[in-house]
């Protein structure tokens, strides 16, 4: 185990217990992905630049759009 790996479980274990859990579900998340680098595709990184671009021209999801998105994850 690398030592930032070991810090950083030195202070989660300080954390609540909730809170550690949610550490864990973020590792075991990480872990799902596998071992190997994700490699973006060319629709990816097309999918990237065109939200660079409206971000750039401050075309902004509103609080109504935002909201939707996350209850469709909510389910």
């Amino acid at each position: 185990m690398s030592d930032l790996l070991e810090r950083a479980l030195a202070v989660v274990r300080r954390w609540p217990a909730a809170r550690q859990d949610e550490a864990a579900e973020l590792l075991l998340a990480l872990d799902r992905l596998g071992a190997d680098p994700h490699v973006a595709s060319e629709d990816e990184l097309a999918a990237v630049d065109e939200a660079l671009a409206q971000a750039e021209r401050g075309e902004f999801a509103t609080d109504a759009q935002v909201e939707e998105a996350y209850a469709r994850f909510r389910r």
